[in-house]
């Protein structure tokens, strides 16, 4: 009997502890979506209170209200030219991953490799993407491949780097141990180091997605007849400051669209208490 409640004691703590740590995590997320949402919504009534006290023009900073009736007005012009900006940025998000993970991978197999074009890389961030901008279009001409290539050019560089410092941040004593237990080195790759390096890729990769939007934008300056990039010159040139700021929201929307479906997918392929271990890490730094 002693032992029968000594166990069920254990089962209750157990699952006390569950209870507690599934609670705590329900009031996180509710504070994640609460406080942007209540901060969001002060600004924007300060900013509406403020134009309308002032009297500032609608060409200089049009109140929120203003903007909501130019997005209402324009909506499927939006939606159409989202469609065409979604297309170059997941192009170019799917080309910057499809270069980026190999070469961090030979980056991190191959330290020649890595001396080699580690420096090139940097070198590479070092210039201005909106210069190279029109010798693609020179180049390529006004398509789709400028933009494609500008939002790769932009994006690929922070998948390359964590992924690079993510395979190599593993503890040598998980090494040590996998050796130990007759583990070789494909099998150390893919059941030790790559789970433990997943954090660190999808940072990358949630960091590139948002600027692969910035890089379709930019082609879209340059040299676009369609696209959000293209709306936003249209309107800033008839000096449509309302549908300025309604394609901003628009290119808003989508940009936290794309994060949003890679913080999905790091969910499901990053176990939980790998992201916990290294949120616990990031806390303490």
């Amino acid at each position: 009997m002693a032992d029968e409640s000594r166990a069920l004691t254990i089962e209750d703590v157990e699952a006390s502890v569950q209870q507690s740590l599934a609670r705590r995590e329900s009031r996180a997320r509710r504070s994640a979506i609460f406080y942007p949402i209540v901060v969001l919504a002060a600004v924007l009534a300060v900013w509406e209170a403020g134009t309308r006290a002032f009297g500032v023009p609608a060409f200089l900073l049009p109140p929120p209200s203003v903007i909501a009736q130019s997005l209402a007005a324009h909506w499927p012009l939006i939606l159409q030219y989202s469609w065409a900006t979604s297309l170059e940025i997941l192009l170019g998000y799917s080309l910057s991953i499809v270069v980026g993970v190999p070469l961090a991978l030979a980056i991190f197999l191959w330290p020649p490799f890595a001396r080699s074009i580690y420096p090139l890389l940097v070198s590479s961030q070092a210039m201005p993407k909106v210069a190279v901008a029109p010798l693609f279009i020179v180049w390529f001409g006004f398509g789709l491949v400028p933009k494609v290539l500008i939002a790769f050019m932009i994006a690929f560089f922070p998948i390359v780097i964590d992924t690079a410092v993510g395979l190599g941040s593993i503890e040598p004593e998980k090494i040590y141990l996998a050796r130990s237990m007759g583990f070789g080195a494909t099998a150390t790759f893919f059941k030790i180091r790559l789970p433990n390096a997943l954090p660190s890729i999808f940072g990358g990769l949630k960091i590139a997605i948002t600027l692969a939007v910035v890089g379709a934008v930019v082609g879209e300056f340059v040299g676009g007849d369609k696209g959000l990039g293209y709306l936003l010159m249209v309107a800033n040139g008839s000096m449509d400051t309302p549908l300025l700021f309604a394609g901003l929201v628009g290119l808003t929307v989508l940009g936290v669209g794309f994060y949003l479906l890679i913080e999905v997918a790091e969910s499901l392929a990053v176990p939980r208490h790998i992201r916990g271990s290294h949120g616990a890490a990031r806390e303490s730094m």
